[in-house]
């Protein structure tokens, strides 16, 4: 008997698609463009570049919007414009700023050890004016504006110089005690002041801000208690270009950059003599009306030769050894006879000053011989 096999029900397949990415086969111009990719490129460029090369108009840098265009016109420094400089002040102009050594412009103070003496002779003592409002503003002023005439184009270090001997003529008793004072002595004149740009007509210039603000940055400083140590107790400095009359008779301290300096000799440029205590009464910060009845007599104080021989002469002669005095080896001339009212002439004058009608005293034998050599020595 044949028995048949039954097997489940299959379903017919169904139908199916599929997207397949095929890739281009590779031809010979394709290849060749590749390799001429290159090419095509620079010959773009040189399309672009040429014209730009050829066109008769100035070229001019490429920028993005205005950033490299300026509305303001820079001056040209001191080196470059002719007569405002000298051969190889370049490297003066262009000098760094120096660090203070010693001095805090937080708190405004300077270290002073070692700064005692130096090979120049005293080093000045600092000057600070705690004072505010006038006196200060009008100090800060004139103290720029001497160093931004007399040292604008000068490394730090000369115009701290030149704060300087401002500052010393200030404590000096031959020379006004307040800094408008020095730095404006003598403006009345059409010549020999005794800073050339209050007289010479530069104060009609209008000042370069950036040198303006580095000036009154130096003067801010010195008025705060730096000292430039460098020029010790200068009085006086001329620029190297000249030699004035009285160069020989001062004593030589440094040059420094285009300025040498000076101080006063004998007692005179002592540093006793300078008295660094500032008692403010600045007056206005503007040159003296002038006056051409002053051009025609001279000043003697503004002559540095006759300000020290009268300090020295005045001086022997208090101490009693100028000419006509008894001796020549400082000891003191009696002092002159005071003089009194007639009423006080009346009842006897210096007679009842003399001390004749004092009690008497007594000193006991054991102090008779207070004071004397009980035995000389060696004898």
């Amino acid at each position: 008997m044949n028995h048949l096999l039954t097997f489940p029900y299959e379903p017919r397949p169904r139908d199916f698609g599929a997207r397949l990415k095929r890739r281009g086969v590779p031809t010979l111009g394709k290849r060749q463009a590749r390799k001429h990719r290159g090419r095509r490129a620079l010959m773009l460029l040189a399309v672009v570049a040429v014209p730009a090369l050829a066109a008769p108009s100035p070229w001019q840098v490429f920028d993005v919007a205005s950033a490299g265009r300026s509305q303001f016109a820079l001056d040209p420094m001191p080196f470059e414009r002719p007569g405002d400089s000298f051969p190889g002040s370049a490297s003066y102009y262009v000098a760094t700023s120096e660090v203070l050594s010693g001095f805090d412009p937080a708190t405004g103070k300077q270290a002073t050890a070692g700064l005692a003496d130096f090979a120049g002779g005293p080093i000045a003592r600092a000057m600070r004016m705690d004072l505010s409002g006038v006196d200060r503003g009008r100090a800060l002023d004139c103290l720029t504006a001497a160093v931004y005439y007399e040292a604008r184009s000068e490394p730090d270090q000369g115009q701290r110089a030149v704060a300087q001997v401002v500052l010393n003529r200030v404590a000096h008793p031959s020379y006004p005690n307040t800094v408008c004072g020095v730095v404006y002595q003598g403006s009345e004149r059409t010549t020999g002041c005794q800073f050339s740009f209050t007289c010479d007509g530069s104060l009609a210039r209008r000042p370069n801000p950036y040198f303006w603000e580095r000036a009154r940055g130096v003067a801010a400083q010195a008025l705060s208690g730096y000292v430039e140590p460098a020029v010790g107790l200068a009085t006086h400095y001329h620029t190297i270009q000249i030699y004035p009359y009285w160069a020989p008779s001062l004593f030589h301290i440094t040059t420094i950059a285009a300025h040498r300096f000076y101080r006063f000799n004998g007692k005179a440029g002592q540093a006793g003599t300078f008295r660094f205590a500032y008692v403010g009464g600045e007056p206005m910060a503007v040159p003296h009306a002038r006056n051409p009845a002053a051009d025609k007599l001279p000043d003697p104080a503004l002559d540095p030769l006759a300000l020290q021989k009268a300090y020295d002469s005045g001086l022997k002669t208090a101490q009693g050894t100028g000419p006509g005095q008894p001796g020549d080896l400082g000891q003191a001339r009696p002092a002159p006879a005071p003089s009194y009212s007639a009423e006080v002439q009346a009842r006897g004058g210096d007679k009842q000053y003399s001390g004749e009608r004092l009690p008497g005293s007594t000193v006991k034998p054991e102090y008779q011989n207070s004071g004397q050599w009980i035995g000389r020595p060696g004898g």
